[in-house]
């Protein structure tokens, strides 16, 4: 069990970095007060590329894997005694 815990911990490690690096390689969408309450929005939203749905695409599995790696963690950490 503790070999598990680990493993899930090193994936979790390196899980949160590739996603922290994933989300900063994405495009800007604006940045003003406007976009930040929905204006402006749908302005981009049909003009990404290939490249970036395919990062898009990369982004939400690993963010789904990060997001179950998590839940194994806790739930090896909650039964382990």
């Amino acid at each position: 069990m503790e070999a598990l815990k680990i493993a899930l911990q090193i994936l979790l490690g390196v899980t949160s970095l590739l996603l922290t690096l994933l989300i900063l390689l994405h495009k800007g969408r604006g940045g003003g007060l406007s976009d930040m309450f929905g204006g402006g929005m749908s302005s981009n939203l049909g003009s990404s590329g290939v490249a970036e749905r395919n990062l898009n695409r990369f982004t939400v599995v690993l963010g789904i894997t990060w997001g179950v790696v998590i839940i194994g963690l806790g739930l090896v950490m909650s039964y382990a005694t």
